[in-house]
This record gives structure tokens, C-alpha cells and sequence, in this order.
């Protein structure tokens, strides 16, 4: 989301890097050039004039005026201004210190993913907090929306009120209240119809919940492919009902970024949470501090390390691991691997957490990783009998034709699975008759320019294939 952003900001402080000692009007140009890139990132207009304005009061003193690498000094304030401008550093967590049931009134425009967040956070607190969780469908609106949710409600584990059908918004709030406090729930999730644009019988529907509730969070859910929009929706709700805090959908898109920058300023609110992907699983906390490294360049390492460690299984990757320690690796180890990639969400925004992957991305310009072999060996390696997956070699002509048929790939992708398996294979059986001694030889080797045993070149072939 953050590529175009980060990529014009890298180049301002490159270009400073290069100048040595700054002058005010080095400095000028570089806040221009600031200015553009965000509003080009679609940030709200009054909210480039202050982080600029913020940005040269403090980047024309004697801290970077005088600094011997002016160009990282002027980089720190703006990352700085940044983590401000998104609310400050540490994420701002979901209040539930009230009486319980404690109430969370969900509003939002229609397809902004409301519902689907509802689902999201009553998963979170389920699993984190361990509370025991009611959801509610207040809209009488849109055909099956209260079905939905309550599809939502048996996948995620949690409570759901029952449908009465023909009472109101305000009375299925009620309702859900009741039966919370009678049933011992800990949270109610109240989940508001929204419509395709604001209308004041919108408001209205939401302000008589309100007061009817007394919600403790009344969360905006808005989606950040929308832009400067989701900044006005913001606005327009605040204004009519006051929200607590923001809930950004679809982060993972590749939109400009710039609502998530306007936000806190515009509304006074912090974004408490971010959609990552389609997944429930898929809702973080927002830390602006990270975000901020991430639009610099400086990636979001402990955002990938809490990642893994939420949705990777410790027990199976050790078990696979010892298995190809002990070269006694087979095609159901490989899928497994696969499996815990694909939990870790999309390979780019993994790679986006790293540092430094803004240029690497422009290196490679319109090439990408192809991603796409990974689906491919899921499906090929699927349709393989058990003894097949655990003895590759059994694979023959006639095999291959009846897997490529059922994967719905060709004979010679199924191929190309078992050479780079067969080489991945011969690799682990090498390193397992190397011992230590042996592996710090090899890497020796590696170091000084060499492959495996000093060998100028050498290697164990396969790879990862690229596009």
C-alpha cells in the first residue's frame, strides 16, 4: 500500500545523503518534494501542511544544519512526524474495562467489510483474550445480513443472537443485552446496517443504538482502498455519532495509503486495528511506529516475528525440520512447509516487512516473484497416492500422466516438482553426512567466494523459479 509513498521518500533522502553539509534551501526543496509524494499518496491536504511545516522547523535547526550525515538526520524527523501523524508510538488497544456484557457498536458504510470485521474481532477477543463473545445483526436491511453474521458467529466459535424476524435495530439491540447479561457473555459485538452513501436516516438509526447501549468502542470500520474518501466517511461519522477508534479493511491492497495517514488528525481517533487479508485470522493491531518503518524503508521486523509466531505451527516445523536434518525429507513434509507459508499471508507483504525490499522492488521493476508455484505443488503433490508422496522415485511415465491429469497441470511440471525435490533431497543427505565440522567447511567455502568443498560454482540445483 505504502510502495509508491516509500519509494519517493527514499529518493529525497538519497538525494540528501549525497549533499554533504545542507543548506535552508536544500532543505526547501526536499520538504517539496516531501509535499508532492504525499499528496500524491492522497493524504489529506491540511495534514501534508503540518507534518511539512512540522518537518522544517525542526529539519533547518543546528541538528541537522550542522550534522555530519544530514541526509539520516532529516530521515529521523520525518519518521518522527510520520509516527506522529498516525497517532504515536504503541498500539492503542480495545477498551473492555466496563461492567459486562461490554458493548462494541460496529458502523460503517455498506461493503466498507464491517461484518466481516465483526467476525474478526469476536475471533481476536475469543482467542486472546479469552472472553466469551455475543454477536448481533442490527440490519434489517440488506437481504441476509443477520444470516450472515451468524454464519460469521459458528466459523469463529463465538455466541449469536437469534433472529426474531421484524423488530428493529433498536430493539434487537436491547435484546442482545439481555441475553448477554443473562448468559454470562463478557463482549457484544453490535453489528449496524450501513448504506452505500451517508444519509441522515442512517445517523439517526445509529445515534438511537447509541443511546439505547451506551456503547464503551463505537468503531468505524473504513476500507483503505477508498482513499480520500475513507478520510470524509470518517469525518461525517465522527461528527454525527463519535467513534472511539478506526478499523482499516483490505491493508493489504495496493491503494495510496494516504488514509491511514490522514486519519488520527482528521478524527481525533486512533486506528486501533487493520484488515490484513480475507481471512478471519487475518486482523492486527495498528502500531504506528511500524508503519512508519515501513514507509521509510526500515521494514517491520517485529511485526513479522509476531506474525510467525501466531500462525506457524512450532511443533510441525520441528518435526520437518528433523526429518531433513536426517535426510528422511518426503513430497507431505514439502506440502506442509507450503501450508505454514501460506498461513503467513502473501508473499509480498511478507516481503514488505523486511528492510530494504523498497528497492529491491524497484530492481525488479514489473517482475514479481511467481508466487503461483506454490499453488501448483499443492495440487500436484495432492493428487499423488500416500505411497507416492513418500517414495518419489516410484513415480514412472504412466504416474506422471495420471498426477498432471489430476492437478491439472502437464507431465512436464510434474517433472520440474520432482527434480528440484530430488536435488532438495541429495542437498539435506550431504549436510547430514557433513556433520558440524563438515557444514562449517561448506559455509567457509560459501564465504570466500567458493561452492560446496572450495569448488568455484558449485551447488545443489533446484530454486526458486522466477518470472
Amino acid at each position: 500500500m505504502f510502495d509508491s509513498l516509500s519509494g519517493k521518500l527514499s529518493d529525497v533522502f538519497d538525494g540528501l545523503s549525497k549533499r554533504g553539509k545542507l543548506s535552508e534551501a536544500d532543505v526547501t526543496e526536499a520538504m517539496r518534494e516531501v509535499r508532492l509524494a504525499m499528496l500524491d499518496a492522497d493524504v489529506a491536504l491540511p495534514v501534508v501542511r503540518d507534518f511539512v511545516n512540522k518537518v522544517r522547523e525542526r529539519a533547518v535547526g543546528h541538528e541537522v544544519l550542522d550534522s555530519i550525515s544530514p541526509g539520516q538526520a532529516v530521515a529521523k524527523i520525518v519518521n518522527d512526524a510520520l509516527i506522529d501523524a498516525l497517532g504515536g508510538s504503541g498500539a492503542v488497544p480495545l477498551n473492555l474495562s466496563a461492567t459486562p456484557p461490554v458493548p462494541i457498536l460496529m458502523v460503517g458504510l455498506q461493503g466498507s467489510g464491517k461484518t466481516t470485521t465483526s467476525g474478526k474481532i469476536a475471533l481476536r477477543l475469543g482467542l486472546r483474550e479469552r472472553k466469551r463473545i455475543l454477536l448481533a445483526s442490527l440490519d434489517v436491511q440488506r437481504p441476509a445480513a443477520q444470516l450472515q453474521l451468524q454464519q460469521l458467529a459458528e466459523r469463529t466459535g463465538v455466541g449469536s443472537l437469534p433472529i426474531v424476524p421484524g423488530q428493529r435495530p433498536v430493539e434487537i439491540a436491547k435484546r442482545a443485552l439481555d441475553v448477554g447479561r443473562r448468559e454470562g457473555y463478557d463482549v457484544v459485538i453490535l453489528d449496524t446496517a450501513g448504506r452505500l452513501s451517508i444519509d441522515e436516516e442512517l445517523m439517526q438509526e445509529v445515534r438511537d443504538v447509541r443511546d439505547a447501549t451506551h456503547p464503551v468502542e463505537t468503531l468505524l470500520v473504513v476500507d483503505a482502498m477508498t482513499g480520500q474518501d475513507a478520510v470524509n466517511t470518517a469525518q461525517r461519522f465522527n461528527e454525527a455519532v463519535g467513534i472511539t477508534g478506526v478499523v482499516m479493511s483490505r491493508m493489504d491492497g495496493d491503494a495510496r495509503g494516504g488514509a491511514a495517514l490522514s486519519m488520527r488528525a482528521v478524527t481525533g481517533a486512533p486506528i486501533k486495528l487493520v484488515g490484513t487479508g480475507e481471512k478471519l485470522e487475518a486482523l492486527e493491531e495498528f502500531y504506528p511506529e511500524r508503519v512508519a518503518g515501513r514507509i521509510l524503508g526500515l521494514g517491520d521486523i517485529a511485526g513479522l516475528v509476531e506474525r510467525a509466531s501466531e500462525t506457524l505451527d512450532q511443533e510441525e516445523g520441528e518435526r520437518v525440520a528433523k526429518k531433513m536434518l536426517a535426510g528422511k525429507f518426503d513430497l507431505d513434509d514439502y506440502a506442509s512447509q507450503i501450508r505454514q507459508i501460506n498461513k503467513m499471508g502473501s508473499i509480498s507483504g511478507i516481503l514488505g516487512m523486511l528492510p530494504g525490499m523498497g528497492k529491491l522492488k524497484d530492481k525488479l521493476g514489473d517482475k514479481e516473484l511467481d508466487t503461483s508455484i506454490f499453488k501448483k505443488h499443492q495440487a500436484i503433490i495432492s493428487s499423488m497416492t500416500k505411497a507416492e508422496r513418500k517414495t518419489p522415485s516410484i513415480i514412472k511415465a504412466s504416474r506422471k500422466k495420471r498426477i498432471a491429469s489430476g492437478s491439472g497441470t502437464t507431465v512436464q511440471e510434474v517433472n520440474k516438482l520432482l527434480k528440484q525435490f530430488d536435488d532438495m533431497s541429495t542437498m539435506m543427505k550431504r549436510i547430514n553426512k557433513m556433520g558440524l565440522s563438515g557444514m562449517k567447511q561448506m559455509l567457509s567455502g560459501l564465504m570466500s567466494g567458493g561452492g560446496p568443498g572450495g569448488r568455484p560454482g558449485g551447488g545443489f540445483g533446484g530454486g526458486m523459479p522466477r518470472r
